[in-house]
Parts: C-alpha cells; structure tokens; sequence
C-alpha cells in the first residue's frame, strides 16, 4: 500500500486511497513502521498523566521492529507518536501519518486545522515490569542480566535532535525514567528538539566496569550515527558516577592520588590495553556536552559499608568476563587496592567513601558543564542534609555550575521540584548549545 494506490467501493461510491510520502517537516514515511497500535490502547498505570494535544486525527503508536532488531533497539522496537488524517479530494482520498511533535497544524479541506497528538502512548506501550524485582536480580544475579546492557533509543533516531540520554542507578532498570521523560515531552519545545534515550545495566558491578559499557555504546553511536548531535546526560545515583566517567580524562598518573606505592603495585599486574585497563583508564568523550547529576554519590555512601554493604558484597554475583580477567596476582593486588581484601569490587564495595575509583574521579575535573539536583527529605538542612542515602557532602560538587536541592528523599526524580529543575537546564543548554543545527 505505501507505492500504490487502493480502490474501495462503499455502496456504488469508489475511492481511491493513496499515502503520502514522508518529508522532514513532520510526515512519516509509512514504509518505516511495521505495525500500529491505537494509542487509547497503549497503557501503562505507572505512568501518572496523559500528555494529549487537541485536534484533527487517529492517534496511533507507530511501532519500527525489526529480525534481527537493529542497534539500540528496544526488544518491542522503536515506537513513535503518529497521528493519521485523511484528506478527501472527490473520490481521491489522502491518508497522511503525522509526526504531532513537529507538524501541530494540517492541511485538511482547504483549511489549517490543528493535528490530534497522544505523546504518553509511545511511552506507555512498551511492556510493564517489576522495576523493583528486575532491578534486584540486576544487583545480584549479575551475570544472567548481562545481555539487558545496551543503549535503547525510545524514539526514531533524528541527527537533529539533541540526544537526551537517562542513566538509572542502583538496584534499578530504566523503567524508573518514564514519569521523567513524560514530564519533559509535555514541554513542546524540550519534545521537539530532544529525543530520549536510556542506558541499560546490571547495577551489580562496579559503576567503572558499567561505565566502560556506556563508553562503548556511545562509541557504537559515533560509528553508526557521525552526524548525532553532543549528547546531554541525566544520571541518578549511581548513574551518575557511570556519566561521569563519559566527561572525565583518568591517566595512569591520576592513580598517584591514593599513593604513589599503592597505585605502582596495582600497575604492575595490569596489561596493557587489558579489561581492567580500560575500565580505570579512560578519556572524557568529546561528545558529551553536559551532565545533570540527581542525589549521586561522588564520594560515596555510608550505606555501602556495615552490615548491610557487607551482606550485599557476598550477595553479587559478578559477571564472567570480569572475573575471568581477574586472575593470579592481580586478585591480591585489587584487595590491597581497594581496601577489601574479601571479593573483587562491586557496585557495592565501588561505592563506599573508601573506594579508589571515587578519590581519583573526585581529584580530576569533569570537563563540561554540570548540574546537581540534591534531596533533604525536606528538613532543609543543607549543608548538614542527606537524602537518605546520600549525604550532601558527597553529593555537592565545587564545580557545578548550579545547585537545586529538592525536598525529597533519595529518589526524588519524579518530585515536580526535580521535573521543574530539569526543564530548566534543558532549556538552558538549548539557549546555550543552540536549539537547531
């Protein structure tokens, strides 16, 4: 249907129905999509409001799935907001698919008429998890969530729109982020020149083997898409410290800040261009343009020490790869390293204020622009305040170049504080960085 026309005959009436092809203002190619769904279908109770625009038009999820699934591609495929009008010409009859991100107004009848829009649908339709129970056995079953680890892209891929990418933290999947980024896509101008993306990880490793993953699905990006725009990233917890080592150059010499012998020692056993190697050195990547950290550890948390970090500790399963690199000496020598002579770093252990990781990312400077938002569980006793998890001390930065706290505890994303602090520095990178091209 989408290269020829089609003959319907109601009663003794026959029409001819043809699509219209896609064009860059806002009109969908029809040969992209490979099924729809009505958006009224697309349902998700964990998603708190509907954004909707008044108009003319079907609203549908267009939903791009392919076999085999092409790269950063969710399971479900890649969906997108269509809104479908037809145009009747006498007997000739137009059936365009809209974008009702970009085109808000159609030409239907000889008159402008304002498109219909559901942009909670594409969010909604993608399949409804126990974060809680995924995000669990992602912490402790390490090995068995390895191949969730990936870069989804949750809209069609546009090199002019600013990729907008959410890192989850701890004990969590990306599920957490879809009240935020339906937030966001409320604001037009942030939906129109913004797309979402997440990144995906078993949150028991240690944040710098996570984050050698995210460095190479950015790099995967830069290979596959040249053209994308600098990238903005949105980290929690301990996501946070995973975005932070994109925007960070650590060197051999960085190491000397936890002492010279100890750095030497742990050297000596580590190869050259080896996994361990590439997971404590490291170059910012010059296509991240800024970082908005939300109640992130820098210096970490007491509540990965004690009882309870220590149960967790024996708890993680760590996956393969990681333990089959770390062999012979080099196991005695990452106990000395790090201070837990017990097991190899987790996520657990990577993010006690004692952890190596954390004083050399705290001594080198984060080389683009970045943002804190803290909570206080609204006692509003900063610079004394904790979010429950995180102290301010560890979570404020020197160097930020501003600072919201927020009256919420730890996981204080969704707080409409946060919402509003977010959209903020949203639009304030597009001011900055330009919103077109």
């Amino acid at each position: 249907l989408w290269n020829r026309p089609l003959t319907l005959t109601s009663g003794t009436t026959t029409y001819r129905l043809r699509f219209a092809k896609g064009t860059r203002d806002g009109i969908w190619d029809p040969s992209y999509f490979t099924a729809f769904t009505p958006a009224p279908e697309a349902r998700n109770s964990a998603i708190r409001r509907r954004n909707l625009q008044d108009g003319l038009g079907a609203t549908l999820v267009g939903v791009h799935q392919t076999n085999p699934l092409e790269h950063f591609s969710p399971l479900v495929g890649v969906t997108a907001p269509v809104t479908a009008v037809l145009d009747f010409q006498g007997h000739d009859v137009t059936l365009t698919l809209i974008d009702p991100g970009v085109k808000s107004r159609v030409r239907v009848a000889g008159a402008a008429r304002p498109v219909a829009g559901d942009f909670t649908a594409p969010l909604a339709y993608y399949p409804q998890r126990s974060e809680f129970w995924n995000g669990l056995m992602g912490e402790l079953r390490v090995d068995a969530y390895m191949k969730t680890t990936g870069l989804y892209m949750l809209q069609p891929y546009e090199p002019d729109r600013i990729p907008l990418i959410f890192v989850h933290g701890l004990i969590s999947t990306p599920l957490m982020w879809r009240n935020v980024i339906n937030e966001i896509e409320a604001d037009p101008t942030l939906r129109g020149r913004y797309q979402c993306w997440v990144f995906a990880y078993p949150t028991g490793n240690a944040p710098a083997y996570s984050a050698l993953r995210f460095r190479e699905e950015l790099e995967k990006v830069q290979q596959l898409h040249p053209d994308a725009r600098s990238y903005v990233l949105v980290g929690h917890s301990m996501g946070g410290l995973v975005a932070q080592m994109q925007a960070t150059t650590v060197t051999r010499e960085s190491w000397n800040v936890v002492g010279k012998d100890k750095a030497a020692l742990f050297f000596a056993n580590v190869k050259k261009d080896s996994l361990i190697e590439r997971c404590v050195i490291f170059k910012a990547n010059p296509r991240v343009a800024r970082i908005i950290f939300i109640c992130t550890p820098h210096r970490g948390s007491e509540m990965a020490v004690g009882t309870l970090g220590d149960l967790a500790v024996r708890l993680i399963s760590l996956p393969a790869d990681l333990t089959s690199a770390v062999t012979g000496s080099l196991v005695n020598t990452i106990a000395i390293a790090t201070g837990n002579p017990r097991r190899m770093p987790n996520s657990v252990t990577g993010l006690a204020p004692s952890s190596p990781m954390l004083k050399v990312l705290d001594a080198c400077p984060i080389q683009v622009p970045c943002h804190t938002i803290a909570g206080d569980r609204g006692k509003g006793d900063t610079p004394q305040s904790s979010d429950g998890v995180v102290q301010y001390w560890s979570s404020h930065l020197q160097n930020a170049k501003s600072e919201c706290i927020v009256p919420g505890p730890h996981g204080s994303c969704e707080l409409p504080q946060t919402i509003t602090e977010l959209r903020r520095l949203l639009h304030l990178h597009l001011a900055e960085a330009g919103g077109g091209r």
